[in-house]
């Protein structure tokens, strides 16, 4: 599964590349800086497709004896680098904008630059699409993040088209603000970034865990008489879990043993994202 979100990363990959590169080009030509700001933007779309592609490759490597729980919070890792470096672009961005504020240039609007932008918009909202039903389909939760990316590329397109608007009717001054807009989006984008992988570092429980679906799974098994503390971490494409399950004290402990593996088994088929799950066996207790 892995393998195949990489691949697909990679197609974006050269698709953002392009946005990138088009938006940059034109949009020093023209000397509008909240282009070039839209530029950095899509330029990081880029970036966060490379960081996927490493990550999940790290992420996707067996466990061994240093790391015997396996590699998955390198994803993770991965995700802080994309947070920290939006913040930094963000920083460059609202810099960027404030100079222009203090020593305007007015920005030379043309056919070809406004093309650009609604060319690069509508790859950026197919790419965005492509990605996230992509990433609901595989239950991959890197994936389903940079299609929001991605998506928020749009949203800053579309404020940049609204800044030449604005400057062809008279108003340059609209341009180095719309780039404060996008740097503090980006901003905005980066911190949550960061939020999410703190909650997932920090084994925050809030993960599509149906305690229904736990307790109608684990009660449909011959021999549990009940559970309980039932817990799950991790992200949402690779839950970890573990639960106590009761049975008859008077069963052996072999037989005890294949109650537990059954309920593991059906937990796994069942609940989506379930990676592994740790079933702790206890005697029933007297009433």
């Amino acid at each position: 599964m892995r393998s195949r979100v990489q691949r697909i990363f990679i197609f974006v990959l050269a698709l953002n590349l392009s946005v990138a590169l088009a938006k940059a080009v034109f949009g020093l030509l023209a000397g509008s800086v909240s282009m070039v700001a839209d530029a950095f933007h899509s330029g990081f779309d880029s970036f966060s497709n490379v960081v996927g592609i490493v990550a999940l490759y790290f992420a996707g490597r067996p466990p061994d004896p240093e790391h015997p729980y396996g590699h998955g919070k390198i994803e993770t890792l991965g995700t802080l680098v994309i947070g920290a470096m939006l913040l930094l672009t963000a920083a460059g961005i609202l810099y960027e904008g404030y100079r222009r504020l203090v020593e305007p240039v007015v920005p030379d609007i043309t056919a070809v630059t406004v093309g650009v932008m609604v060319g690069t918009l509508v790859v950026n909202l197919a790419v965005s699409t492509y990605e996230r039903r992509k990433g609901e389909e595989y239950r991959s939760q890197i994936l389903v993040a940079d299609s929001q990316h991605t998506r928020s590329d749009v949203f800053v397109s579309l404020a940049v088209l609204g800044g030449f608007l604005a400057v062809r009717l008279g108003y340059p001054e609209a341009d180095p603000i719309i780039a404060f807009a996008i740097g503090l989006l980006i901003a905005r984008m980066g911190i949550r970034v960061l939020y999410d992988a703190a909650r997932v570092l920090t084994d925050t429980m809030n993960l599509p865990c149906d305690m229904e679906l736990i307790r109608a799974v684990v009660m449909d098994v011959p021999g549990v008489t009940g559970y309980h503390d039932f817990r799950c971490r991790g992200k949402p494409d690779e839950i970890l879990a573990d639960i106590h399950i009761t049975v008859d004290p008077a069963l052996p402990v072999s037989r005890a043993h294949e109650i537990s593996d059954e309920v593991e088994r059906r937990l796994k088929e069942t609940v989506p994202g379930l990676a592994e799950v740790v079933v702790h066996i206890e005697p029933e207790e007297s009433p």
